[in-house]
């Protein structure tokens, strides 16, 4: 079944990026045709770590100023297998960061017929099995519109106390608004409970963010040092960071989960 995954976090720092790029990698070496679209416009970072160039971005899009065959960028060379990856990136440009800091609620609005319209011409008309956006952190116009369109959010987060409290905060007060199915991972994690993802250690993280546990990935100095040079599932394939990968790719694909936030209980069950 086709999904809209949205990546998103709190704040900076998270590790959100590496988990959108990795994920896209990972789903479309699966495979799966795949489309990551980074919606950070204030610090846009998916050319970088893609070392993609295009002279049409999201941006563009967004403005009405072209349609999204034009922005994508085909990076299916780099995945092995049968899979396609695509790319749609935000424009880095000092002078678009700027111009969309200055956006505002008409054209959040504005943005969110575009918004359903990729979406409605990606998974419908051309069949991609996964759309997922990479989205600036906390609550700006883009993000929030994201979160809205989502099947599932994946929400990034770390063991930060300000990480941890804006994280519970916001699932709280802006996802019960929609009802959202989010699952939680959490990065950079130190302790050996989390490391083994026990049963003990997901039902006491459930129970306090009152979301279900995709993941826990321990801080790994190899994936920090590479500064998003690689693509780990295709680059990486036998390294830890991979295979936890693969752990939350499969209860994304695999398992339904019917919590939502402000409901107590779920269940997973495997298809």
């Amino acid at each position: 079944m086709s999904k809209l995954i949205v990546v998103h976090s709190y704040k900076g720092g998270t590790g959100k990026t590496i988990m959108s790029v990795n994920l896209a990698a990972l789903f479309a070496k699966r495979g799966k045709k795949v489309a990551i679209f980074d919606l950070d416009f204030r610090a846009p970072s998916l050319f970088a770590i893609l070392r993609a160039e295009t002279r049409v971005w999201l941006n563009d899009y967004l403005n009405k100023k072209c349609e999204i065959n034009n922005v994508l960028i085909d990076l299916s060379s780099r995945i092995s297998g049968e899979g396609k990856l695509y790319a749609g990136l935000a424009d880095p440009s000092p002078a678009a960061m700027q111009d969309m800091a200055t956006k505002g609620s008409e054209w959040g609005k504005r943005v969110l017929s575009r918004l359903i319209s990729l979406k409605e011409e990606l998974i419908g008309v051309q069949k991609f099995d996964y759309i997922i956006f990479d989205t600036s952190p906390g609550l700006q116009y883009s993000s929030m519109n994201a979160i809205v369109l989502a099947d599932l959010v994946v929400l990034t987060t770390t063991g930060d106390c300000s990480d941890v409290n804006g994280t519970k905060r916001m699932l709280s007060e802006f996802y019960t608004m929609w009802e959202t199915k989010t699952g939680l991972v959490i990065n950079k994690v130190l302790d050996d409970e989390a490391r083994s993802n026990n049963a003990e250690y997901v039902k006491r993280i459930e129970e306090e963010y009152n979301v279900p546990l995709l993941g826990a990935m321990p801080c790994f100095c190899e994936v920090l040092k590479a500064e998003g040079r690689y693509l780990f599932p295709q680059d990486k394939p036998d390294h830890p960071f991979t295979g936890l990968l693969y752990e939350i790719a499969d209860r994304i694909e695999k398992k339904h989960y019917t919590l939502t936030c402000g409901i107590q209980k779920h269940h997973q069950n495997t298809v």
